[in-house]
């Protein structure tokens, strides 16, 4: 069975293409706009992996990480960031927050499918 991956991020384009080299993959997608869609769309919903943007309206990153992280089911997913973010402090607050990894955008998509694979063991 394919494994599922929910991408948050208020860029279609970015979500496009994340979605697009993940189904070309083998991967089931679930898209959100921003991180209080991907929690409303979690809710109920099985997934094995989190990729979302750091800046976003209504919720970002970190406050979706936060709430992914409070949720009993989703509790140890691993949740990769991918932002144009890349200052330590940043890093430290995702790391803190609950992200697994991150990764820089622009991205090449054979480095997101070498990170998703390196975690969805």
């Amino acid at each position: 069975m394919a494994k599922t991956i929910m991408t948050a991020d208020d860029s279609a384009s970015v979500r496009q293409m994340v979605s697009f080299t993940l189904k070309q993959a083998g991967y089931e997608v679930i898209e959100a706009a921003d991180g209080k869609d991907a929690l409303t769309k979690l809710n109920g919903t099985q997934i094995d992996m989190l990729i979302t943007d750091l800046n976003m309206p209504n919720l970002d990153g970190i406050g979706l990480i936060k709430g992914v992280r409070g949720m009993s089911n989703h509790k140890f997913i691993p949740i990769i960031m991918l932002t144009t973010e890349s200052q330590e402090t940043k890093k430290a607050e995702g790391k803190t927050a609950g992200a697994s990894g991150w990764i820089v955008k622009p991205f090449k998509p054979d480095q997101l499918l070498a990170v998703v694979k390196k975690v969805l063991r």
